[in-house]
């Protein structure tokens, strides 16, 4: 049916509403003329930021690209600058990507296109793909990384206003996949997309009321893609088993033990000590760790849950608890849901769930505008089992008292951004327990000095500061990514093509942190969380960032496990290497305490008893 349906249109024009989580925030128009040319305007505001970009696109007959140009932004700190224009020849073209330019060889069969914008490209390579044989993979430019491939598979039929859709999940045009839909003719009907770290969807006005829709089927094949992925993954070990031979470093903040032994039982530590000290059961397997350092698993404390691969890319950094600070609803509960279960790969999952004020420049479609408003919210997640609640930008200051009274009545806490209009003082004088970003807690150093450090401390608020995003973005321009995050050359080529656009404004983040080792010695809690930047890696970047700021290498890696364990009220379960304590576990290449780059050097990750190679899992995830 599809190959019939995506027959080449003569002439044809479409719109989509674009939303943010779904809130409807802008639109994409095209046109598709009957010399197959296609042009399109992709637009949005979302939360201030006007956000634009245009393509154009010439297609010979067959819809084989003969020049396609792309410009402006996809999302705020993300830009887009393309070209591809093949040779008379038809075997090169000169590619030009981000004021760079080159010849690139043609294969018999590729694709243009520039991460997920607009959309209506990708249903030209939708329509490419079809009448081209439907092949495996699609070579796909401006990507210049070989293997660099589109992949195209048709997972099922759904039926929406009366209207029969076939659903396409596309992989390798951003990082992971998405969903997109083709009616009968081969018109994009919707789009469902988490490229840029949060969820855009695009959808035909007459199937707007149809979105929950949409994103319901597209986390159903993103699930049955994690599900089956994992499914491939070795288990190295499991049941009972001991690792012997490494330094131990268990997080309580105790000195290391050379030459250890650490006995998991059944998901659990039940033993650790020096070797002599702790018996290993007869005919358990024995993980050889000289060489190494054995730690507890790390915690990710401003995730971004937003596509099923931060799964296996946080476990193979080694993280193995992360709290998500305000995902999309419906693909946060499912990826825990999964997680929990044992079917899908990841760090358990600890949610913050995400409450703005309505209206124009809200985030999200999670509204709370008054107090009553605000309690439901907190009934909602609460029923739903998130540990906390999360405060956006808009929210009022009588309805952010309402939410944080009704959460700490539930056994929940308050996080999040500090609210406009108010101080990071008066935030937390309202009931917030945590706060996202360091920069209302700077700016309130800066205002108070030592007091307003001693109000945090007598408070006991938790702050993760995000530096190593602010670090990416504050970069001067001519500064190398990979100079600072050697992540970044190991992530894919639809990931680097995305963050290496982020401007630089040439900030120095020096003072910021000079004012997080003031937190820290006045005994302010620091959590260590990253929001975006280069997944998985990134949250090594941070923890490297507070020892240059003279925090010492034992006290970062205990703010980075037993630390946030306490924080989350989960330190009598997990953050430790301690008899009963869950088996969350990290081997690392190395010792950290003498050079803590060797942190970034996790070759095993041990989740709930379960030992997995940290190369399978990079490689689930896409990076290299």
């Amino acid at each position: 049916m599809l190959a019939v349906a995506l027959g080449v249109l003569a002439q044809e024009r479409g719109n989509l509403i674009l939303f943010f989580l779904q809130n409807p925030v802008g639109e994409e128009t095209y046109e598709l003329d009957s010399t197959h040319n296609l042009h399109a305007d992709f637009a949005y505001t979302e939360r201030g930021s006007r956000i634009s970009l245009t393509a154009a696109l010439r297609m010979k007959p067959d819809l084989t690209p003969e020049r396609f140009e792309a410009k402006g932004k996809s999302y705020r700190p993300f830009s887009v600058d393309a070209m591809v224009e093949a040779g008379p020849d038809g075997r090169t073209a000169l590619v030009r990507e981000a004021g760079k330019s080159r010849q690139a060889a043609l294969p018999a069969r590729f694709f243009t296109v520039e991460g997920y914008a607009p959309f209506s490209v990708q249903m030209m390579l939708l329509r490419y793909w079809a009448s081209h044989g439907k092949p495996a993979r699609l070579k796909t430019l401006p990507a210049e990384a070989p293997g660099t491939e589109a992949t195209v598979e048709v997972t099922g039929q759904d039926t929406v206003a009366g209207i029969r859709l076939t659903r396409c999940s596309v992989g390798g045009v951003v990082w992971g996949r998405e969903s997109l839909w083709l009616d009968d003719r081969g018109s994009i009907a919707a789009g469902v997309s988490y490229a840029g770290g949060l969820p855009l969807e695009a959808v035909r006005p007459e199937f707007r009321q149809a979105l929950p829709q949409f994103v319901r089927s597209s986390v159903a094949d993103r699930m049955k893609e994690l599900a089956a992925g994992s499914s491939r993954i070795a288990v190295r070990a499991q049941g009972t088993f001991a690792i012997a031979g490494a330094t131990l470093i268990d997080g309580t903040g105790a000195a290391p033990v050379a030459d250890s032994v650490v006995v998991i039982q059944d998901g659990r530590v039940a033993a650790a000590g020096a070797r002599g000290t702790v018996a290993i059961p007869k005919g358990a397997a024995v993980i050889d760790g000289r060489g190494s350092s054995l730690l507890p698993g790390l915690w990710e404390m401003h995730a971004h849950f937003a596509q099923v691969e931060y799964g296996p890319a946080y476990l193979a950094a080694g993280v193995t608890t992360a709290r998500d600070c305000g995902e999309e609803f419906e693909i946060i509960t499912a990826a825990r849901d999964l997680i929990d279960s044992g079917r899908g790969l990841g760090p358990q999952l600890v949610l913050a769930g995400l409450v703005d004020r309505s209206g124009e420049g809200s985030f999200g479609v999670n509204y709370a505008d008054t107090p009553e408003q605000g309690r439901a919210m907190v009934a909602r997640y609460k029923a739903a089992g998130f540990a906390q609640m999360k405060i956006y930008n808009r929210i009022q200051p009588d309805v952010l008292r309402a939410i944080a009274a009704e959460a700490h009545r539930l056994g929940m806490t308050v996080t999040g951004h500090v609210p406009d209009g108010m101080t990071a003082r008066q935030a937390v004088e309202a009931g917030m327990d945590q706060i996202n970003h360091l920069g209302a807690v700077y700016q309130e150093m800066r205002r108070g000095g030592a007091e307003a450090v001693r109000f945090f401390v007598e408070h006991g608020t938790v702050i993760d500061p995000t530096m190593s995003w602010n670090e990416l973005l504050g970069r001067a321009a001519n500064v190398e990514i990979a100079s600072f995050e050697p992540g970044f050359a190991k992530a894919p080529y639809t990931l680097t093509s995305l963050i290496g656009t982020a401007s630089g404004r040439g900030s120095s983040n020096r003072d910021q942190l000079a004012a997080i080792r003031t937190l820290y010695e006045a005994g302010v809690p620091i959590v260590a969380g990253t929001d975006k930047a280069v997944p998985a890696h990134s949250l090594h970047r941070e923890l490297e960032l507070y020892v240059q700021a003279g925090i010492p290498p034992m006290d970062v890696i205990r703010l980075a496990t037993s630390g946030a364990a306490r924080v989350m009220g989960m330190a009598d379960r997990v953050g430790t290497v301690e008899a009963g304590k869950r088996a969350d576990l990290i081997l690392v290449d190395g010792n950290p305490l003498k050079n803590f780059a060797d942190l970034r050097r996790v070759t095993r990750v041990v989740k709930q008893g379960r030992m997995y190679d940290t190369g399978e899992l990079w490689t689930m995830a896409g990076f290299h």
